[in-house]
C-alpha cells in the first residue's frame, strides 16, 4: 500500500519531559509537561557525508548522524519549561530569576503534526535549548502577538534495548501505544 501522507502542517500537543543521562549514554526521563503555544518547529539535520573514492570512483560513502538543529517558536514560553529546562530559578521573594551558572537541562520533545495523514506523534529523545530573546514592542491600533523563540539541539542517546544510539522516534496513530505516546517518553524495545 502505498504512503496516504501527501503533505504535513498543523503542529500540535508539544510537550517536552527532562532527561537524566546516563553515564553510558541512556536516559530516563521525568514527567511528560505541556508546551502550549506552538507556532512553528524546525528543525535541520546535521552531519556531513564523506565519500571514499577507490578505482576511480566513490566506493563508498559514509554519512554521520549528529541529530538536528533549529527552532521552536510559541506563543509564550512557559514557566515551567523556563524552570525545568532553562535554568530559571525563584528566589525566597518569589522572584523568577534566570540563573547565569545554570547548565543546559536535557529533555526529550514530542509533538505531532495534525495534517499528517497517519496523524504521526514524534519524539526527539536528547535536546538542549538556548535561552529566548527578550523582546516586545509597543500596542498601536491593533494587538500583533509577539512570539518567543528557543533553538534546539538535538543528539542521540544510546537505547540499551536495540544496543544503539537513537536520535528519534514516531508512531503512525492506531499503533500500538499510540494513545499514551504523547503522554510518555516511549523509547524502542528489540
Amino acid at each position: 500500500m502505498a504512503d496516504a501522507n501527501k503533505i504535513k502542517y498543523g503542529l500540535k500537543n508539544c510537550k517536552y519531559a527532562v532527561a537524566t543521562i546516563a553515564s553510558n549514554g541512556s536516559a530516563t526521563y521525568g514527567t511528560v509537561k505541556d508546551l502550549p503555544g506552538a507556532v512553528s518547529l524546525s528543525l535541520t539535520a546535521q552531519g556531513d557525508t564523506t565519500p571514499f573514492y577507490a578505482d576511480n570512483i566513490v566506493y563508498y560513502t559514509s554519512i554521520a548522524n549528529n541529530g538536528y538543529e533549529g527552532s521552536l517558536e510559541l506563543a509564550r514560553i512557559p514557566e515551567d519549561f523556563l524552570k525545568d529546562v532553562i535554568g530559571y530559578a525563584v528566589g525566597g521573594n518569589s522572584l523568577i530569576y534566570e540563573d547565569a551558572g545554570a547548565a543546559p537541562i536535557h529533555f526529550a520533545l514530542l509533538f505531532q503534526f495534525e495534517g499528517d495523514a497517519k496523524a504521526r506523534r514524534h519524539v526527539i529523545y536528547n535536546c538542549v535549548a538556548t535561552r529566548p530573546e527578550l523582546a516586545s514592542q509597543t500596542k498601536g491600533e491593533t494587538i500583533e502577538p509577539q512570539t518567543e523563540t528557543i533553538n534546539i539541539t538535538a543528539t542521540t542517546i544510546y537505547n540499551t534495548a536495540l544496543d544503539k544510539d537513537i536520535v528519534k522516534a514516531y508512531l503512525n496513530e492506531g499503533d500500538t501505544g499510540y494513545t499514551s505516546f504523547i503522554g510518555t517518553v516511549m523509547q524502542p524495545t528489540t
